[in-house]
């Protein structure tokens, strides 16, 4: 498997996420399901078959964010130099050529997009767009909705 990019922000909250898994939820399953499976008959029993399918979710996320963390490509963007170059872990302020409004993205791995946040993935139409381009440059971004021209107001490296 190849690697995965991630900041160092996500790369954190997929290992919080994990030891929650581990040292929280797992363990309260378990004692569901021994409590569950003390009242006795398993076939007619709706609270151990529920906590059941609730450790099957809870190991195939372990799994999922144990192999994810182990191939990451973990970048910390603020010890990049600063060029002004659009690049993984950038945040970027866009100014729309045809509307007049400003927007901020950062452009993280797709694990951790969050358009609604400001988050998107490197593999979007925008990110595509503006990795590779400098502040100042005007990009035609290639979205479902058409073809819109934004301009690279900023970019930071936070």
């Amino acid at each position: 498997m190849s690697k995965v990019p991630l900041t160092l922000r996500g790369a954190e909250k997929m290992r919080e996420e994990l030891k929650q898994l581990k040292s929280v939820e797992r363990p309260t399953v378990i004692k569901a399901i021994a409590e569950a499976r003390a009242h006795g008959d398993l076939k007619e029993n709706a609270e151990y078959h529920a906590a059941k399918e609730q450790q099957g979710f809870i190991e195939g996320r372990i799994k999922d964010l144990e192999g994810k963390l182990s191939h990451a490509q973990i970048i910390d963007v603020s010890e990049m130099t600063a060029t002004g170059r659009v690049i993984f872990g950038s945040t970027v302020l866009l100014g729309d050529e045809e509307s007049g409004k400003e927007i901020t993205y950062q452009i993280v791995g797709e694990d951790e997009a969050d358009a609604k946040a400001g988050m998107i993935s490197y593999t979007s139409p925008i990110a595509r767009a503006l990795i590779g381009k400098q502040e100042g440059d005007v990009v035609v971004v290639r979205a479902p909705g058409g073809d819109r021209e934004v301009e690279i107001i900023e970019v930071r490296y936070i």
